[in-house]
């Protein structure tokens, strides 16, 4: 017995499965696969260890004021985003981009990710995300309008890191605990708040290790699945140590096993928070609104 049957999720899709007619990773292609599947202003809410009750503080130390970055956003308790997806291969490129937020204390965001011409749907997805599960509206799938598809991040090969057109905040800064090198490019001014930004390279199996739970499914996922084991980032954060924007590249074989630069797809994923305290709407879908795919019908 695998372990998917053990716990009753159906085994992931290859990664393959889930590009877009423009050769590169999209929501509405990972629902095939498993049917058939910087903005605005910072905001002053400050945050504070919860053992000492001290204020947070940047650490002197690069790869320390990285690894806590996610700790310490979270103790905001929520944060409002902008997302981008940039998906390259050698014969297209396609662009996504995301508004939304995350409740760090209830554990939930929300996301309106707007999809680009020639992807296989159209308008605007809108993605709730809690630890290890998705929900997705406008999914391109034939699924009733309003309804919703709920999704185990664990039958998606990238753990939904970029398959629904965005990175989730929560995983997006979960992923720099698995930080493996980290260095000081220098102080930065983004938006008018001095930054200190920061440039190295992460682990995403050690992340998903260091978040633990639901949380860190998606971070193993995508450690089993992308080909470039060492995903280079750019991290900027304020004085408290709060993320401000950071930038992961993620790198998968568009041609299943293939190790030629000619056949892997590159993907760029930029989250940018801001508002910090600042409440965020975002509630999980009601029971009635969540549509269930038969096992014999067509996503198409």
């Amino acid at each position: 017995m695998t372990d998917e049957q053990r716990d009753g999720r159906r085994p992931g899709r290859p990664l393959h499965q889930l590009r877009s007619a423009a050769g590169a990773v999209v929501l509405a292609a990972a629902l095939a696969g498993l049917a058939g599947c910087s903005g605005g202003a910072t905001g002053s809410a400050g945050s504070a260890d919860r053992k000492t009750g001290a204020p947070d503080q940047l650490s002197a130390d690069p790869l320390t004021a990285v690894r806590s970055a996610a700790d310490i956003t979270g103790r905001t308790g929520s944060a409002h985003a902008a997302t981008e997806l940039v998906t390259e291969s050698a014969e297209k490129k396609a662009v996504f981009t995301g508004t939304g937020g995350y409740d760090y204390v209830k554990r939930i965001g929300r996301l309106e990710v707007a999809v680009p011409p020639g992807a296989a749907t159209t308008g605007n997805i809108v993605e709730v995300v809690l630890p290890g599960t998705v929900y997705l509206q406008n999914s391109g799938a034939k699924v009733p309008e309003g309804k919703w598809v709920k999704l185990d991040v664990r039958q998606l090969p990238d753990g939904n890191l970029v398959s629904s057109g965005a990175t989730d905040p929560a995983s997006a800064a979960g992923a720099l605990r698995g930080a493996q090198k980290a260095e000081l490019v220098g102080p930065e001014t983004v938006g008018g708040v001095p930054l200190k930004h920061y440039r190295g390279t992460l682990d995403l199996a050690k992340a998903a290790e260091a978040t633990g739970g639901r949380g860190g499914d998606g971070l193993r996922m995508g450690a089993q699945t992308f080909t470039v084991r060492d995903v280079p980032y750019d991290v900027w954060l304020d004085e408290q140590g709060r993320l401000h924007k950071v930038v992961e590249v993620y790198t998968f074989a568009g041609v299943p096993g293939s190790k030629e630069a000619k056949d892997q797809v590159k993907v760029t994923s930029t989250t940018s928070l801001a508002d910090f305290g600042k409440p965020v709407e975002a509630a999980e879908p009601a029971a009635a609104d969540i549509y269930a795919m038969k096992p014999t019908e067509s996503p198409k």
